[in-house]
Protein backbone atom coordinates (compact mmCIF):
# COMPACT_ATOMS: atom_id res chain seq x y z
CA UNK A 1 0.00 0.00 0.00
CA UNK A 2 3.11 2.51 0.98
CA UNK A 3 4.48 2.19 -2.57
CA UNK A 4 1.51 2.56 -4.37
CA UNK A 5 0.69 5.71 -2.59
CA UNK A 6 4.50 6.60 -3.78
CA UNK A 7 3.76 5.56 -7.40
CA UNK A 8 0.70 7.82 -6.97
CA UNK A 9 2.71 10.83 -5.86
CA UNK A 10 5.58 10.13 -8.96
CA UNK A 11 2.54 10.19 -11.12
CA UNK A 12 1.60 13.32 -9.97
CA UNK A 13 5.06 15.16 -10.26
CA UNK A 14 5.54 13.40 -14.00
CA UNK A 15 8.36 11.08 -12.13
CA UNK A 16 10.01 7.99 -14.39
CA UNK A 17 11.20 6.06 -11.76
CA UNK A 18 12.98 6.61 -8.66
CA UNK A 19 16.23 5.82 -6.43
CA UNK A 20 15.66 5.49 -2.82
CA UNK A 21 18.64 5.02 -0.39
CA UNK A 22 17.77 5.99 3.04
CA UNK A 23 17.33 2.28 4.81
CA UNK A 24 14.33 3.83 6.54
CA UNK A 25 12.58 4.18 3.73
CA UNK A 26 13.32 0.96 2.41
CA UNK A 27 11.97 -0.62 4.92
CA UNK A 28 9.06 1.14 5.14
CA UNK A 29 8.37 0.61 1.48
CA UNK A 30 9.70 -3.22 1.38
CA UNK A 31 9.62 -4.85 4.78
CA UNK A 32 13.61 -4.96 4.42
CA UNK A 33 15.46 -3.70 7.17
CA UNK A 34 19.26 -3.81 7.31
CA UNK A 35 22.01 -1.45 7.89
CA UNK A 36 24.50 -1.55 4.94
CA UNK A 37 27.01 0.59 6.45
CA UNK A 38 29.48 1.40 3.31
CA UNK A 39 27.89 -0.91 0.51
CA UNK A 40 25.28 0.29 -1.86
CA UNK A 41 21.75 -0.18 -0.83
CA UNK A 42 18.77 0.77 -3.22
CA UNK A 43 15.22 0.53 -4.11
CA UNK A 44 14.71 1.09 -8.10
CA UNK A 45 11.04 2.04 -8.64
CA UNK A 46 9.50 2.85 -11.39
CA UNK A 47 4.95 2.87 -12.14
CA UNK A 48 5.10 -0.29 -12.94
CA UNK A 49 8.18 -2.00 -11.66
CA UNK A 50 10.36 -2.17 -8.23
CA UNK A 51 13.66 -3.37 -7.70
CA UNK A 52 15.70 -4.19 -5.08
CA UNK A 53 19.52 -3.66 -5.36
CA UNK A 54 21.32 -4.95 -2.20
CA UNK A 55 24.81 -6.80 -1.28
CA UNK A 56 25.09 -10.02 -1.59
CA UNK A 57 25.71 -11.22 1.41
CA UNK A 58 22.31 -9.57 2.37
CA UNK A 59 20.17 -11.59 -0.70
CA UNK A 60 18.86 -14.23 1.09
CA UNK A 61 17.18 -12.20 4.10
CA UNK A 62 16.08 -9.47 1.62
CA UNK A 63 14.35 -11.91 -0.33
CA UNK A 64 12.53 -13.14 2.87
CA UNK A 65 11.47 -10.20 4.14
CA UNK A 66 10.34 -8.22 0.66
CA UNK A 67 7.66 -10.26 0.11
CA UNK A 68 8.22 -11.45 -3.75
CA UNK A 69 9.66 -7.89 -4.97
CA UNK A 70 12.55 -8.84 -7.21
CA UNK A 71 16.19 -8.59 -5.45
CA UNK A 72 19.66 -7.59 -7.71
CA UNK A 73 22.31 -8.61 -5.94
CA UNK A 74 26.10 -7.43 -6.15
CA UNK A 75 28.83 -8.50 -4.95
CA UNK A 76 32.11 -7.52 -3.51
CA UNK A 77 34.79 -6.99 -6.28
CA UNK A 78 31.60 -5.84 -8.58
CA UNK A 79 30.19 -2.54 -9.78
CA UNK A 80 26.79 -1.92 -8.03
CA UNK A 81 26.27 0.79 -10.11
CA UNK A 82 25.88 -1.83 -12.86
CA UNK A 83 23.03 -3.27 -10.90
CA UNK A 84 21.12 0.01 -10.34
CA UNK A 85 21.82 0.75 -14.53
CA UNK A 86 19.94 -2.72 -15.04
CA UNK A 87 16.86 -2.21 -12.80
CA UNK A 88 16.80 1.57 -14.38
CA UNK A 89 16.48 -0.20 -17.76
CA UNK A 90 17.44 3.22 -19.28
CA UNK A 91 16.83 7.37 -18.92
CA UNK A 92 13.89 7.92 -16.43
CA UNK A 93 13.52 11.60 -17.48
CA UNK A 94 12.73 12.75 -14.36
CA UNK A 95 14.27 10.78 -11.82
CA UNK A 96 13.10 11.15 -7.96
CA UNK A 97 16.14 10.54 -5.27
CA UNK A 98 16.01 11.29 -1.77
CA UNK A 99 18.38 14.63 -1.69
CA UNK A 100 19.07 14.63 2.07
CA UNK A 101 20.76 10.94 1.62
CA UNK A 102 21.84 10.81 -1.32
CA UNK A 103 25.80 11.66 -1.33
CA UNK A 104 27.45 13.91 -4.24
CA UNK A 105 29.61 11.25 -5.28
CA UNK A 106 26.71 8.41 -5.54
CA UNK A 107 25.01 11.03 -7.67
CA UNK A 108 27.22 11.51 -9.85
CA UNK A 109 27.64 8.13 -10.61
CA UNK A 110 23.36 7.59 -10.93
CA UNK A 111 23.67 10.80 -13.14
CA UNK A 112 26.31 9.31 -15.82
CA UNK A 113 24.21 6.43 -15.76
CA UNK A 114 20.55 7.59 -15.60
CA UNK A 115 21.35 10.20 -18.56
CA UNK A 116 21.86 13.45 -16.72
CA UNK A 117 18.06 13.03 -15.56
CA UNK A 118 15.85 16.00 -13.98
CA UNK A 119 15.86 15.35 -10.58
CA UNK A 120 13.30 15.77 -7.74
CA UNK A 121 13.53 15.18 -4.07
CA UNK A 122 11.52 11.96 -2.88
CA UNK A 123 12.63 12.31 0.87
CA UNK A 124 10.03 15.13 1.97
CA UNK A 125 6.95 13.00 -0.02
CA UNK A 126 8.14 9.40 2.00
CA UNK A 127 8.84 11.39 5.24
CA UNK A 128 5.26 12.35 4.79
CA UNK A 129 3.52 8.86 3.86
CA UNK A 130 5.23 7.71 7.12
CA UNK A 131 4.16 10.10 9.02
CA UNK A 132 0.63 8.89 9.64
CA UNK A 133 0.76 5.03 10.66
CA UNK A 134 -1.21 2.35 9.80
CA UNK A 135 -3.22 0.43 11.89
CA UNK A 136 -0.26 -2.21 11.27
CA UNK A 137 2.09 0.31 12.28
CA UNK A 138 -0.06 1.15 15.40
CA UNK A 139 -0.37 -2.37 16.53
CA UNK A 140 3.83 -2.53 16.25
CA UNK A 141 4.29 0.80 17.99
CA UNK A 142 1.73 -0.02 21.02
CA UNK A 143 3.93 -3.28 21.74
CA UNK A 144 6.71 -1.61 21.97
CA UNK A 145 5.17 0.49 24.39
CA UNK A 146 4.09 -2.09 26.16
CA UNK A 147 7.35 -3.47 26.69
CA UNK A 148 9.18 -0.82 27.69
CA UNK A 149 6.34 -0.13 30.37
CA UNK A 150 7.82 -2.94 31.91
CA UNK A 151 11.06 -2.23 32.07
CA UNK A 152 10.14 1.72 33.62
CA UNK A 153 8.00 -0.67 36.11
CA UNK A 154 11.17 -3.21 36.77
CA UNK A 155 14.25 -0.46 36.66
CA UNK A 156 12.39 2.12 39.20
CA UNK A 157 12.19 -0.71 41.58
CA UNK A 158 15.97 -1.57 41.65
CA UNK A 159 17.35 1.48 41.57
CA UNK A 160 19.55 2.16 44.97
CA UNK A 161 22.20 4.11 46.40
CA UNK A 162 25.67 3.17 45.22
CA UNK A 163 24.56 2.23 41.88
CA UNK A 164 26.27 3.77 38.96
CA UNK A 165 24.66 5.19 36.23
CA UNK A 166 26.18 3.24 33.54
CA UNK A 167 25.14 -0.36 35.52
CA UNK A 168 21.51 1.55 35.95
CA UNK A 169 22.01 1.92 31.81
CA UNK A 170 22.85 -1.50 31.56
CA UNK A 171 19.99 -3.30 33.33
CA UNK A 172 17.49 -1.17 30.92
CA UNK A 173 19.26 -2.62 28.46
CA UNK A 174 19.27 -6.31 29.53
CA UNK A 175 15.44 -5.94 31.16
CA UNK A 176 14.61 -4.49 27.07
CA UNK A 177 16.59 -7.96 25.40
CA UNK A 178 14.96 -10.17 28.12
CA UNK A 179 11.18 -9.05 27.13
CA UNK A 180 11.60 -9.50 23.40
CA UNK A 181 12.98 -6.33 22.23
CA UNK A 182 16.15 -4.29 20.76
CA UNK A 183 16.94 -1.18 21.85
CA UNK A 184 14.99 2.31 20.13
CA UNK A 185 18.65 4.23 20.78
CA UNK A 186 21.17 4.30 23.27
CA UNK A 187 19.37 4.39 26.62
CA UNK A 188 20.30 7.59 28.43
CA UNK A 189 20.65 7.52 32.60
CA UNK A 190 21.37 10.59 34.53
CA UNK A 191 21.72 11.55 38.57
CA UNK A 192 21.73 14.27 40.57
CA UNK A 193 23.31 17.26 39.07
CA UNK A 194 24.05 15.09 35.99
CA UNK A 195 20.30 15.44 35.04
CA UNK A 196 20.44 18.72 34.45
CA UNK A 197 22.13 18.12 31.11
CA UNK A 198 19.09 16.85 29.40
CA UNK A 199 21.28 13.99 26.74
CA UNK A 200 24.23 13.57 28.60
CA UNK A 201 25.47 10.32 28.12
CA UNK A 202 25.82 7.33 31.51
CA UNK A 203 28.73 7.85 33.85
CA UNK A 204 30.41 6.11 35.88
CA UNK A 205 28.80 8.59 38.94
CA UNK A 206 26.75 6.57 41.60
CA UNK A 207 23.43 7.15 42.62
CA UNK A 208 22.98 8.69 46.43
CA UNK A 209 20.23 8.69 48.88
CA UNK A 210 17.57 11.68 47.51
CA UNK A 211 19.16 11.92 44.26
CA UNK A 212 17.25 12.56 41.19
CA UNK A 213 17.19 9.97 38.77
CA UNK A 214 16.03 10.74 35.15
CA UNK A 215 15.59 7.61 32.64
CA UNK A 216 15.46 7.68 28.79
CA UNK A 217 15.03 4.83 26.68
CA UNK A 218 13.03 2.66 24.78
CA UNK A 219 12.21 -1.15 23.51
CA UNK A 220 12.29 -1.64 19.60
CA UNK A 221 9.50 -4.33 18.43
CA UNK A 222 8.78 -5.21 14.65
CA UNK A 223 11.07 -2.57 13.99
CA UNK A 224 9.22 0.09 15.60
CA UNK A 225 10.51 2.43 18.56
CA UNK A 226 8.86 3.84 21.49
CA UNK A 227 10.67 6.38 23.83
CA UNK A 228 9.65 7.06 27.41
CA UNK A 229 11.06 8.85 29.93
CA UNK A 230 10.56 8.31 33.95
CA UNK A 231 12.33 10.51 36.25
CA UNK A 232 12.38 9.02 39.90
CA UNK A 233 13.82 10.13 43.21
CA UNK A 234 16.37 7.40 45.05
CA UNK A 235 14.53 7.35 48.64
CA UNK A 236 12.87 10.05 49.85
CA UNK A 237 11.81 12.99 47.72
CA UNK A 238 12.08 16.53 49.16
CA UNK A 239 10.07 19.27 48.63
CA UNK A 240 11.71 21.14 45.52
CA UNK A 241 12.29 17.85 43.86
CA UNK A 242 8.35 17.33 44.41
CA UNK A 243 7.20 20.73 43.23
CA UNK A 244 9.06 21.03 39.98
CA UNK A 245 8.15 16.96 39.16
CA UNK A 246 4.67 18.42 39.56
CA UNK A 247 5.18 20.79 37.85
CA UNK A 248 6.56 18.62 34.64
CA UNK A 249 3.70 16.58 35.10
CA UNK A 250 1.06 19.42 34.83
CA UNK A 251 3.22 20.74 31.75
CA UNK A 252 2.78 16.85 30.43
CA UNK A 253 -0.80 16.49 31.16
CA UNK A 254 -1.73 19.67 29.22
CA UNK A 255 -0.05 18.65 26.46
CA UNK A 256 -1.27 15.81 25.85
CA UNK A 257 -4.95 16.95 26.23
CA UNK A 258 -4.08 19.74 23.44
CA UNK A 259 -3.22 16.87 20.95
CA UNK A 260 -6.20 16.30 18.21
CA UNK A 261 -6.13 16.03 14.61
CA UNK A 262 -5.82 19.87 13.14
CA UNK A 263 -4.01 21.09 16.16
CA UNK A 264 -0.83 22.77 15.29
CA UNK A 265 2.83 21.40 16.62
CA UNK A 266 3.04 25.37 18.28
CA UNK A 267 -0.25 24.82 19.93
CA UNK A 268 0.74 21.37 21.48
CA UNK A 269 3.73 22.72 22.53
CA UNK A 270 2.55 26.01 23.83
CA UNK A 271 0.20 23.89 26.15
CA UNK A 272 2.89 22.44 27.77
CA UNK A 273 5.33 25.57 27.90
CA UNK A 274 2.50 27.91 29.15
CA UNK A 275 2.82 25.63 32.53
CA UNK A 276 6.14 26.12 33.10
CA UNK A 277 5.98 29.86 32.51
CA UNK A 278 2.97 29.99 34.88
CA UNK A 279 5.51 28.47 37.51
CA UNK A 280 8.67 30.80 36.51
CA UNK A 281 11.04 28.68 34.84
CA UNK A 282 10.16 29.50 31.04
CA UNK A 283 14.20 29.30 30.65
CA UNK A 284 14.54 25.75 32.17
CA UNK A 285 12.58 24.63 29.61
CA UNK A 286 15.09 24.27 26.56
CA UNK A 287 13.77 21.80 24.10
CA UNK A 288 11.17 21.01 22.14
CA UNK A 289 8.07 19.22 23.33
CA UNK A 290 8.02 16.42 21.42
CA UNK A 291 8.65 14.45 17.96
CA UNK A 292 7.13 11.77 15.81
CA UNK A 293 7.97 7.93 16.37
CA UNK A 294 7.97 5.49 14.03
CA UNK A 295 10.92 3.25 12.20
CA UNK A 296 12.97 5.70 13.71
CA UNK A 297 13.05 7.39 17.56
CA UNK A 298 12.70 10.66 15.88
CA UNK A 299 11.26 11.38 12.77
CA UNK A 300 8.28 14.00 11.21
CA UNK A 301 6.65 15.69 12.74
CA UNK A 302 8.71 17.76 15.12
CA UNK A 303 6.76 19.33 18.04
CA UNK A 304 8.68 22.84 17.99
CA UNK A 305 7.88 25.94 19.20
CA UNK A 306 6.57 27.70 16.41
CA UNK A 307 6.03 24.92 14.57
CA UNK A 308 3.52 24.95 11.67
CA UNK A 309 3.15 21.31 11.46
CA UNK A 310 -0.46 20.21 11.69
CA UNK A 311 -1.25 17.31 13.48
CA UNK A 312 -3.23 14.28 11.54
CA UNK A 313 -5.03 10.98 12.52
CA UNK A 314 -2.42 8.31 12.71
CA UNK A 315 0.40 10.28 13.60
CA UNK A 316 2.50 9.05 16.70
CA UNK A 317 4.10 11.45 18.67
CA UNK A 318 6.05 12.18 22.32
CA UNK A 319 4.95 14.81 25.01
CA UNK A 320 8.14 15.34 26.85
CA UNK A 321 8.32 18.55 28.59
CA UNK A 322 11.29 19.19 31.41
CA UNK A 323 13.10 21.52 33.49
CA UNK A 324 16.58 21.61 34.32
CA UNK A 325 18.74 23.67 37.02
CA UNK A 326 22.24 23.84 36.39
CA UNK A 327 24.11 21.78 39.61
CA UNK A 328 21.05 20.39 40.91
CA UNK A 329 19.29 18.52 38.72
CA UNK A 330 16.40 18.43 36.26
CA UNK A 331 13.09 16.04 35.52
CA UNK A 332 11.28 15.27 32.86
CA UNK A 333 8.31 12.69 31.78
CA UNK A 334 7.69 11.82 28.21
CA UNK A 335 5.24 9.33 26.80
CA UNK A 336 3.91 7.99 23.47
CA UNK A 337 0.68 9.57 22.38
CA UNK A 338 -1.15 8.17 18.76
CA UNK A 339 -3.43 11.31 17.33
CA UNK A 340 -7.23 9.56 16.93
CA UNK A 341 -10.00 11.71 16.02
CA UNK A 342 -11.13 12.11 19.51
CA UNK A 343 -7.47 13.40 20.35
CA UNK A 344 -4.67 12.12 22.07
CA UNK A 345 -4.21 8.46 23.01
CA UNK A 346 -1.24 7.36 25.73
CA UNK A 347 0.45 4.46 24.08
CA UNK A 348 2.90 4.49 27.05
CA UNK A 349 1.41 4.23 30.70
CA UNK A 350 3.88 3.16 33.50
CA UNK A 351 4.12 5.14 37.08
CA UNK A 352 4.80 9.00 36.07
CA UNK A 353 5.32 9.52 40.04
CA UNK A 354 8.07 10.81 41.40
CA UNK A 355 8.40 8.11 43.99
CA UNK A 356 7.06 5.08 42.63
CA UNK A 357 8.08 2.64 45.51
CA UNK A 358 5.93 4.60 47.62
CA UNK A 359 8.68 6.51 49.64
CA UNK A 360 7.13 9.65 51.29
CA UNK A 361 7.97 13.71 50.42
CA UNK A 362 9.85 15.63 53.58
Amino acid sequence: MSMERLRAWMDSERVGAAYLTNPVSIAYLTGFATEPHERLLGLVLSRADAVLVVPSLEEESATAAAGGLPVRAWRDGEDPWLAVAAALGGPPGRLAVETSHLTLAAWERLRALAGDPEVVDAGSEVRRLRARKSPGEIASLERAARLTDEVATRISAELAPGRTELEVAAAIDHHIAGAGGRLSFETIVQSGPNSAQPHLRPTGRRLAEGDLVLMDFGAAAGGYRADTTRTVVVGVAGARQAELHALVLAAHDAAVAAVRPGATAAEVDEAARAVIRAGGLADRFIHRVGHGLGLEAHEDPSLDPGGSAVLEEGMVITIEPGVYVPGWGGVRIEDDVVVEASGGRLLTHADRSLTPSGAGVH
